[in-house]
C-alpha cells in the first residue's frame, strides 16, 4: 500500500521522472570494523578529542554488515549491485569478493589523498556520488541498516516521482541552542551547522530529523546540493573527525529536497510504520523492550544504533547476536562458504 505523503508546494521547473521496474538500482554501503589489524592504532595517531575515539563509531561487532547483506538477499531481490566503501586495506573476512555482484571500493579510490586517512564518515558520505560504474540513482545504506520484510522501490518513491522523507519526532538541533560545542557531539553539530545553512539558503523553519534510514539518492541532485554549500564542504571534507564546521550530507539533501518540492514528507507517525530504530545500550534490559516495541510494529526496515559504551555488555550483546539470527539465519550468496 502506497503511502499517504504530506502534500509540499511543487517548483514550477521541476519535472518528475518516472521510476521504472526495469531502472537498475544499486546500492553501497559505508562500512570499517576497528577490530581490524591497525586501523584503531590509526585513529588513535590523529584523534584530539575524546569523540573521536568513541568506537561505536568504528566497530562491527554484531556483523550487522553480513546479516544487512542478508536482507538485501532476502527482501530486495531487485537490487542490481551493491558496493562496500571503505578503508584500505579492510575487507570483511566472510566476504566473497568473487561475486560478481558486489565490490568493495576504498577510500582512495573516490577520495583525495590530502584527505586521509579519515574517520569521518560525514566526509566519506560527500564521495559516494564518485563511486566508478554506479547507477544514476542508487539507495545508501549504513552497515547498521538492515530489512525486516520486502520492499521494492516504491517504498522509497511515490507514484509521481517524487521520493519519500521520513520525519522523525525530534526537531533538528541549531546552533544557538548548543551551550557549549566543545562537549557537543559531533553528529548534533552538524546538524546544527546544516540547519544555519538551510536557514540562509531557504529561510529560517523549524526542522524534525530525518529518520536513520535507507536513502534513495539522485547521484546528479546529490553533487548539487554538496556544491551549494561550497566552504562547509570543503570544512567536512578535510575534517579527519566529526567537527564544528561540517555539516551532514544525508540530512541537508533530504532537507533541500523538501525545501525546493521535489520530495514528500512522511509524517513521523506514518514513518514509524515502516522505519524502525532500535538503540543497543549495555542496559540490556532497555535492549529486549526496544525490541519488543519494533517486533509489535514490524516496520520494513531497522537501524541498530550502537550505543554500547568501551566494553559492550555481553548479555547485550548475546541477546542482539540471538536475534540477528533468528531473523536472518540463511547465510548469503555474498558470504564465503
Amino acid at each position: 500500500m502506497e503511502l499517504l505523503p504530506i502534500p509540499v508546494k511543487k517548483q514550477p521547473d521541476f519535472m518528475t521522472t518516472e521510476y521504472s521496474p526495469e531502472e537498475q538500482v544499486d546500492v553501497v554501503y559505508t562500512w570499517v570494523d576497528d577490530r581490524q589489524a591497525g586501523y584503531r592504532e590509526l585513529l588513535l595517531q590523529h584523534a584530539i578529542h575524546k569523540r573521536d575515539k568513541d568506537p561505536a563509531r568504528t566497530r562491527d561487532n554484531l556483523d550487522t554488515l553480513r546479516y544487512s547483506l542478508r536482507s538485501l538477499q532476502s527482501h530486495a531481490t531487485w537490487i542490481n549491485h551493491i558496493y562496500i566503501l571503505t578503508c584500505r586495506p579492510q575487507i570483511p573476512d566472510w566476504l566473497d569478493t568473487s561475486n560478481p555482484r558486489i565490490t568493495v571500493i576504498h577510500h582512495d579510490q573516490v577520495m583525495d589523498s590530502a584527505c586521509l586517512p579519515t574517520f569521518n564518515s560525514l566526509a566519506i558520505i560527500c564521495h559516494l556520488h564518485r563511486i566508478p560504474g554506479l547507477s544514476r540513482r542508487f539507495i545508501y545504506f549504513e552497515d547498521d541498516m538492515l530489512l525486516l520484510a520486502p520492499v521494492t522501490l516504491d517504498d522509497f518513491v511515490a507514484s509521481d516521482g517524487l521520493q519519500y522523507v521520513f520525519e522523525e519526532r525530534r526537531t533538528a538541533p541549531r546552533l544557538e541552542q548548543i551551550a557549549n560545542p566543545e562537549q557537543e557531539g559531533g553528529w548534533n553539530l552538524a546538524l546544527a551547522h546544516s540547519n544555519a545553512l538551510l536557514d540562509k539558503k531557504y529561510g529560517v523553519a523549524a526542522r524534525s530529523q530525518v529518520n536513520h534510514t535507507p536513502i534513495l539518492i539522485d547521484k546528479t541532485s546529490w553533487e548539487e546540493t554538496l556544491r551549494s554549500f561550497p566552504e562547509s564542504l570543503k570544512s567536512t571534507l578535510y575534517s579527519r573527525f566529526r567537527a564544528g564546521g561540517n555539516f551532514a550530507p544525508d540530512y541537508l539533501y533530504l532537507q533541500c529536497l523538501l525545501a525546493e518540492g521535489k520530495a514528500h514528507l512522511v509524517g513521523h507517525r506514518q514513518a514509524r510504520n515502516i522505519s524502525g530504530y532500535v538503540p543497543l545500550e549495555d542496559f540490556w534490559p532497555a535492549t529486549a523492550w526496544s525490541l519488543w516495541r519494533l517486533q509489535r510494529r514490524r516496520p520494513k526496515w531497522v537501524t541498530l544504533n550502537d550505543n554500547f559504551g568501551a566494553k559492550p555488555n555481553q548479555t547485550a550483546v548475546a541477546m542482539m547476536r540471538r536475534r540477528l539470527q533468528s531473523w536472518l539465519p540463511e547465510a548469503c550468496d555474498f558470504e564465503r562458504r
